[in-house]
């Protein structure tokens, strides 16, 4: 059934052996080669790339394999890479499209499709959308097409070949990042590779910093490969007991950014945008637009009006971020998930860029990054954010987001003054707000709160998740 597969905020994702088999592989394989054969750049084929999860290297060979029989070149990539590699090779070959076989941040258990335009980022909705459509054609098919040849036969053939994308990768960052001022500032650097994508690629340019859970592990250790506070405890403790400067952790397919500072508190995703934001337009002296996505802080709206920066607020998924950085002169856009795009790089989120870009931020004030965070706190005010993802039943989460739908006039003893509906429910409360918004690739609902102070945050969620 077409339902079975549904793409949602970043591609589609589902549960391996479930609904995320060969089988449908091979159908959302061939839904893609028909969107991409009539493809300007469709002669210099596809890229195709693969995660660290359960046997993400043979649902890529599958996937190669499919389009090749459809006439398409492909070029499989030939080890593990990460999201912002197979999205960078894909802009440097002039390939069509990209692919990655990922499921990013999710559970263990699932995996997933990810779709990349000729750009360089993901693709956009109307890329997406078209591509449902070929799905729904293929669907419908009593009999899905055999390929003629085996992946074996199609390499042997040259109509996929491997290629390496990890040095090619290290070598545009070199351009970008400063890795000689980190070198010499000294920094001590402790990257938690959270068992993912991320494995592998910093070890040869920067041999000095440390890795931890930079193994394969399909499983995880047990916990998701998201950089959130409560996944980083394992980082947080060693950075504290062997006084790193910074903590660094990317997430499954390494397009994601989190971080602790010298004293082993968690920096989300918010204070490093900020951060990155000042210290672009302060530092060097970059201009451009502004983008965040729904659920990101306001402290990012105060920096724009204090430097003059037109910002734009889009719904939730990079893929809005993506357009209006191919469209747009745009500085930094980002999203409360941990991806960051920047402005002189790719249209993309990339973890580790980010990483390394805030430890070159460090090296170049010369301070800690809890004086830089303390800093940003003092000029536009205290901003604290909370996230909670509750895992329901669909019954449930229909009844929740019907519940705010309807809206409400008081959360916790603060009175609402108003509400956005520009992606799930978003209600305003003096000095701070509230999103809860449904999962579009999971059965959970998410509820984003941000106000001035940890108390005023932890009693507003109390108060939203009471079922």
């Amino acid at each position: 059934m077409v339902e079975s597969i549904t793409f949602g905020t970043d591609g589609w994702r589902g549960v391996i052996g479930d609904d995320y088999t060969f089988a449908n592989i091979e159908k959302v394989a061939l839904a893609t080669a028909r969107y991409f054969k009539n493809h300007k750049k469709i002669k210099n084929g596809i890229v195709v790339g693969y995660d660290a999860r359960f046997m993400s290297r043979e649902f890529a060979d599958k996937t190669a394999e499919v389009m090749a029989n459809a006439g398409i070149r492909v070029k499989l990539a030939n080890s593990i890479v990460t999201t912002p590699m197979v999205s960078l090779l894909t802009k440097m070959e002039n390939a069509a499209g990209g692919i990655v076989i990922t499921a990013s941040h999710n559970p263990p258990k699932y995996n997933g499709f990810k779709i990349k335009g000729d750009f360089g980022g993901p693709a956009h909705p109307e890329m997406i959308a078209k591509v449902e459509k070929e799905l729904a054609r293929v669907m419908k098919l009593r009999k899905i097409p055999v390929g003629k040849y085996t992946f074996i036969q199609l390499v042997d053939k040259g109509k996929i070949n491997y290629i390496s994308m990890k040095q090619r990768y290290l070598d545009d960052l070199a351009r970008k990042i400063d890795f000689e001022l980190i070198r010499r500032s000294g920094l001590k650097i402790l990257y938690d590779v959270m068992y993912g994508s991320g494995q592998g690629v910093l070890d040869t340019v920067l041999p000095e910093v440390k890795h931890i859970h930079e193994i394969y592990n399909p499983s995880f250790g047990g916990t998701n490969p998201e950089p959130l506070a409560q996944n980083l405890t394992q980082l947080i403790h060693w950075v504290r007991v062997e006084d790193y400067n910074i903590g660094i952790a990317t997430d499954g397919d390494a397009d994601r950014i989190g971080a602790v500072d010298e004293e082993g508190n968690f920096v989300d995703s918010h204070r490093i945008f900020s951060l990155l934001l000042k210290y672009f337009v302060e530092q060097k002296g970059l201009s451009g637009e502004v983008v965040k996505t729904f659920s990101v802080t306001r402290m990012v709206d105060d920096q724009c009006a204090k430097y003059g920066l037109t910002m734009h607020e889009t719904a939730i998924g990079f893929k809005h971020i993506c357009r209006l950085m191919t469209e747009r002169d745009v500085l930094i856009g980002g999203e409360e998930s941990g991806g960051i795009g920047v402005k002189g790089h790719i249209p993309e989120r990339d973890g580790i860029y980010l990483g390394l870009m805030l430890c070159e931020m460090m090296a170049v004030r010369g301070k800690p990054l809890s004086a830089l965070v303390k800093e940003l706190m003092d000029e536009f005010g205290q901003h604290e954010f909370k996230r909670v993802d509750m895992h329901v039943t669909e019954r449930e989460k229909q009844a929740i987001m019907k519940k705010y739908q309807r809206g409400i006039k008081q959360l916790a003893g603060y009175r609402v003054t108003g509400r956005k509906d520009t992606d799930g429910f978003k209600f305003f409360v003096d000095n701070g707000w509230i999103l809860v918004r449904a999962s579009g690739t999971e059965s959970l609902v998410r509820f984003y709160v941000e106000a001035e102070s940890t108390a005023k945050v932890d009693a507003l969620l109390s108060a939203a998740t009471q079922r």
